[in-house]
């Protein structure tokens, strides 16, 4: 990937707009890259802030801006997700990744509470799905990035070679493990109007307290994992088992009185969020299979539910 002008040729500082216009893409790899809206995010403020601390020559002599960014952002996800795992080991509890729900339901809401940047959306699609950002985490880092610059965002290896340092035929090798990690976890596809009326079904079977329901549901191995943070309460391991988590559901729904479910697109597929007390207190992914619920990923850590405070989503999105 060149990112130098030719000798010789001069060039001019690239259009404010066009630097802008990279932001979309940028947070998209990111997120990708780290599972963390938020973290992403400051990867990104990381690598503009690079950029306008260049130099006007420096600035000019960049063939391509949109590549440079990429290579930064991409490097700083590097260096964060080198100490990805101490910073999980001082997590409370089990990490998920940070759920994020469609845009048809956001209605404002930007960091710092003003209206919605396009920008900052992240396309929802099968790579944001969230089986398959947990299986993202199991790779190394390296595995990581090859396999999100070349499968997901298309780079050719030369080109993730340079942002990455090393080998197209090192790269290769990498997306290739990465690539084995995924089919070897992959659920068959279920469509996405079977998606949703299974998890309406577990819905209307969780507010009417039918245990037996659920239990049917559920596939008789299936796994609830929550994520509180340490910020909210949860289960600190996974709770194995379908009549395991039924029975656990039951007993949080008869612990909050006026708890209400909402069925929310998550990260691209059929989900619920649970409100109490007027706060969306938990956004829950589902993995399914053969038409049962094989995954419960329940995400209460208020720190990763920003997107999903009532303020910024509507209310009555369907």
């Amino acid at each position: 990937m060149s990112t130098t002008a030719e000798p010789g040729r001069e060039r001019s500082v690239p259009d404010l707009s066009v630097i802008v216009g990279e932001r979309r893409q940028l947070v998209n790899l990111a997120y990708r890259l780290l599972g963390s809206l938020a973290e992403a995010e400051d990867a990104v403020q990381e690598a503009y802030a690079r950029w306008y601390a260049l130099s006007r020559p420096q600035q000019e002599a960049i063939a391509s801006p949109g590549a440079w960014l990429t290579t930064v952002v991409t490097r700083v996800c590097l260096d964060l997700l080198g100490s990805a795992r101490a910073r999980r080991e001082r997590y409370v509890g089990e990490w998920l990744p940070e759920p994020l729900p469609d845009r048809s339901e956001w209605i404002g809401g930007s960091a710092g509470g003003g209206p919605a940047d396009p920008a900052d959306w992240v396309t929802l699609d099968e790579s944001v799905d969230m089986a398959f950002l947990l299986v993202l985490e199991t790779m190394t880092p390296a595995e990581r990035v090859a396999f999100v610059l070349h499968d997901v965002f298309r780079y050719p290896f030369p080109e993730v070679a340079g942002i990455v340092g090393r080998t197209p035929a090192a790269c290769r090798q990498l997306a290739t493990s990465a690539r084995r990690r995924v089919r070897a976890v992959q659920a068959p596809a279920t469509p996405t109007g079977a998606q949703a009326g299974l998890v309406r079904h577990f819905k209307q079977a969780w507010e009417a307290r039918d245990i037996a329901a659920l239990v049917g549901l559920l596939a008789p191995d299936a796994t609830m994992t929550a994520d509180g943070g340490g910020l909210a309460g949860a289960a600190l391991r996974p709770v194995v088992g379908g009549e395991r988590i039924a029975q656990y559901l039951i007993h949080l729904a008869d612990r909050a009185p006026g708890l209400t479910l909402l069925e929310r697109t998550v990260n691209g597929r059929p989900g619920l969020v649970a409100r109490h007390a007027g706060v969306n207190a938990t956004v829950a992914a589902f993995g399914l299979a053969d038409g049962r619920v094989t995954h419960i990923w329940a995400v209460r850590n208020p720190e990763k539910l920003r997107p999903w405070s009532t303020s910024h989503l509507a209310a009555d999105a369907p």
